[in-house]
This record gives C-alpha cells, sequence and structure tokens, in this order.
C-alpha cells in the first residue's frame, strides 16, 4: 500500500527535538529522511535526562524519540568535501529542513537565498525558537522560554505562588508540528504552481496556535485571566483536576446532561448540588452565569466529593455515565501501557542498543487509503554515508575521508573535554 509522501527525500540538518520532531512526521508519512550531523553527532544523542538514568554506551531518549527511522549521515558542512557532499544530497532532494541558526547557515553557504538559487524547487523549511522577524529572531532558545514569552508559564500553577513551567516540552513539539505541516502545504503548493520556498515558523508562534482561544478573549474583553491552579484560567465552576481519597486525581470537565448531573449527585451524596439553581444546565455547569463566589463553593463541595472516595470507585462510577466528561491523572509509564494508545498505535517499539526493545511515541495520524507507519529504529552515527554518498557519485577515497574527517575531529573532541574534566584515557 503506498504511503503518501513516498517518494519524496528530505535532509535534515538539526538538533535537539523542535526539528528532528518535524523530519519525524514526515519519515513516518513515508518520505526517505536523511539527518546530516556533524562530527560528534546531534548533541541529543548523549544525554542522560535529569537523573542520569540511562546507561552509558547507549542512546540519549530526547535522540530516540525524535530520530527514530532516519538514515544517519556524518560529516563537517564546514570542509569542502562535506559541503560537496551536502549539495550532492540537495540536487536530489525535495526538502530541505533544518532548525540551525540563520547567520551559521548563510555561513556555511546553505542559507535560503544560496540554496535555492541551486535548486529551485526545493522546499527550505526552517524553525527556530521566536519568529524569522524582529529584534529577537536570532534568540536562543529552549522550550521554557518560549513557553514563557508566549504567556503559558504566566498561566500556569496557582494564583498564590510562582508561575510553573509546563510539565513536557510541548512548545517545541508544537513547532515541530506546525513546521511538519507548512512543509506538507509548500510540497502541495510545488505541484499545483510549481517551484520551492520557504517555509519558517517557530516555537513563540506555536506557543499562540495553542493558546488561540484564551489570547482572543483577552484582546476582545480586556479581561485579567490569573492563572488557576488545577483549574482553567477561562473556565468557571466545577472544570478542574481533584484528589480522590488515597491520592489518585480525577479531571471533571463538564456533564452534559441533567440525567447525568444527578446520578452524579446521588452517587456521591451530594443531594445540594442536585437541585442548586446554579448548576442545572451544562453552560452553568461549565460556568455561564456563575459568580467567582459560586466557583470557589462549588470546587470546594467537589474537591470535598471527590476525596471521599477511591480512584476505583470513581473510575467505576464515571463509566457508566458517558455524558461525563472525565478522565483520571495518569502518569508517563500508564500512558506507555494505556490500551488507547496502544490500539491506536500511538506507542510503537524500537531497538536500543544496549537496551533492547523500548517504547516510544509512534505515528500519530491515520490515513485510511495510504496511511503511515513507524519507521525502525534510531540510526546509528554515520550509518548511511558509503551507502548515500557513493550513490550520488562520490568515489570511495572521497567517502572515506570524509569518514577519516569526521572520525579525527570527534577522537579530538573527546580528549579535550576528558582533559578538561580531569580524566586518562583508563577512566
Amino acid at each position: 500500500m503506498p504511503e503518501p509522501l513516498e517518494g519524496f527525500t528530505v535532509i535534515e540538518m538539526t538538533v535537539a527535538v523542535q526539528g528532528p520532531a518535524a523530519a519525524l512526521y514526515l519519515r513516518d508519512m513515508g518520505a526517505q529522511v536523511i539527518k546530516v550531523e556533524p562530527p560528534m553527532g546531534d548533541a541529543s544523542r548523549y544525554g542522560r535526562g535529569r537523573q542520569n538514568e540511562t546507561p552509558d554506551g547507549t542512546l540519549g531518549p530526547q535522540y530516540v524519540a525524535v530520530n527514530r527511522g532516519k538514515r544517519s549521515v556524518c560529516l563537517d558542512a564546514a570542509t569542502e568535501s562535506g559541503l560537496k557532499a551536502l549539495y550532492l544530497m540537495l540536487e536530489n532532494a525535495d526538502v530541505f529542513l533544518t532548525n540551525y541558526r540563520e547567520p551559521a547557515l548563510v555561513k556555511m553557504g546553505l542559507g535560503y537565498d544560496e540554496l535555492h538559487g541551486r535548486y529551485p524547487d526545493l522546499v527550505y523549511a526552517s524553525v527556530n525558537g521566536f519568529g524569522p522577524q524582529g529584534p529577537d529572531s536570532g534568540k536562543a532558545m529552549l522550550d521554557g522560554v518560549a513557553a514563557t514569552r508566549g504567556g503559558l508559564v504566566h498561566h500556569t500553577g496557582y494564583p498564590d505562588r510562582d508561575p510553573s513551567l509546563l510539565g513536557a516540552i510541548v512548545v517545541d513539539t508544537g513547532g515541530a508540528m506546525q513546521l511538519a505541516l507548512g512543509v506538507v502545504t509548500a510540497l502541495l503548493a510545488r505541484q499545483r504552481y510549481q517551484g520551492g520556498q520557504r517555509v519558517q515558523t517557530s516555537a513563540l508562534g506555536a506557543t499562540l496556535w495553542m493558546q488561540q482561544w484564551e489570547l482572543t478573549h483577552v484582546s476582545m474583553t480586556g479581561a485579567t485571566l490569573t492563572r488557576d491552579g488545577n483549574h482553567h484560567p477561562n473556565i468557571r465552576g466545577p472544570y478542574g483536576v481533584y484528589r480522590t481519597r488515597e491520592g489518585g486525581a480525577i479531571m471533571i470537565a463538564q456533564t452534559m446532561d441533567h440525567e447525568a448531573w444527578d446520578a452524579f449527585c446521588i452517587f456521591s451524596e451530594a443531594f445540594d448540588l442536585a437541585i442548586d439553581p446554579r448548576f442545572q444546565t451544562p453552560g452553568q455547569r461549565l460556568g455561564e452565569g456563575l459568580t467567582e463566589e459560586d466557583s470557589i463553593q462549588v470546587r470546594a463541595r467537589l474537591t470535598e466529593i471527590f476525596a471521599a472516595k477511591t480512584t476505583q470507585e470513581w473510575e467505576d462510577f464515571l463509566y457508566t455515565q458517558p455524558e461525563i466528561i472525565w478522565e483520571r491523572a495518569r502518569d508517563w509509564s500508564e500512558v506507555l501501557e494505556d490500551e488507547q494508545c496502544v490500539v491506536n498505535e500511538y506507542v510503537t517499539e524500537v531497538e536500543i542498543p544496549g537496551l533492547g526493545k523500548r517504547k516510544t511515541v509512534g505515528n500519530l495520524v491515520t490515513l485510511s487509503d495510504t496511511p503511515g507507519s513507524a519507521k525502525g529504529n534510531p540510526p546509528a552515527l554515520g550509518e548511511a554515508n558509503t551507502d548515500v554518498l557513493s550513490r550520488l557519485g562520490m568515489s570511495q577515497e572521497e567517502c572515506a575521508a570524509i569518514e577519516r574527517h569526521a572520525t579525527r575531529v570527534r577522537e579530538d573532541t573527546i580528549a579535550l573535554i576528558m582533559a578538561a574534566s580531569g580524566r586518562n584515557d583508563e577512566a
């Protein structure tokens, strides 16, 4: 069965998450993705995480998550032979995708003007932290700073405490989604109107995209929405997360009809809420017409109600009520085993050196006639050098010289790191 992007080739020069995750989507949809890495490779290959729990000698989880199924070519694009190899790859490519900083790309001969002049049909896709224009277009970015700039951090957490970071790097991955969407749009435009073009987006842009309702509400009303802990700043009423008796948590979003509300009130022995005129319609139960004092009262009441029963008791009841929108709070280890995630193939397995099979996120978009799929394991550094470069017409000697240079740079860099840390070759 054909895949939607089968036959397209993507040359990727990226690091970390925002760029690689965009190319990962294209790979899952059938494109060939060649990840061009510098002599030391993408630094995320070596990241061990906060608790340094990933064993030495294997790949970093961040690299595994967003690079599965790709090919890896290792070269130094700052050398004449490395740049020649890269130009040869781009001759046959449909997309050049990068999250390198623009000044570095221009210096290497990989800026948009240079490549568009050489390859007018090439889609040139780049993503950064704060957008392609403006005084901060070249400002360095990690996920948390883009989330802070875009308002997410200010509005996350409790009103009497400091603002909070989100629990995952959703801004980086949001930027990746936008970039992948932009690439596919540009490929469609190329087919319809001819010619490649530049695609740009940013983590800041993705942050705003994910807050369209809240930002528009502030613009239209002048409201000052403050962070509201386990509740949404712009939704009054029950909507929120509540602790259960043994310390679990249930998120209750909405009770869509009166019969379900009655059933909820009877199960929780909250008979006063069943007849309370402030909560008789779906709109009221989602904050319509409620005052701040109404919200405080009903949330305090629900806090008592949920704490009176175990998580399992709440699940057993709530699964009988299809008109109540709810979920149990799950940690990441539970998510990996969640039947709903498994049956939809949102979770896939990859083979990781030194660890064997481990789970990671799979392909999340299904198409009925031309489906994509998760594509294999993360690549070893430079595993595709000889295969890819020789197919492009480079001689055995040229391929070997590129690999020797990369190996020498890698060894020199490792030696410098070990010397700086006071280690020796036997450490």
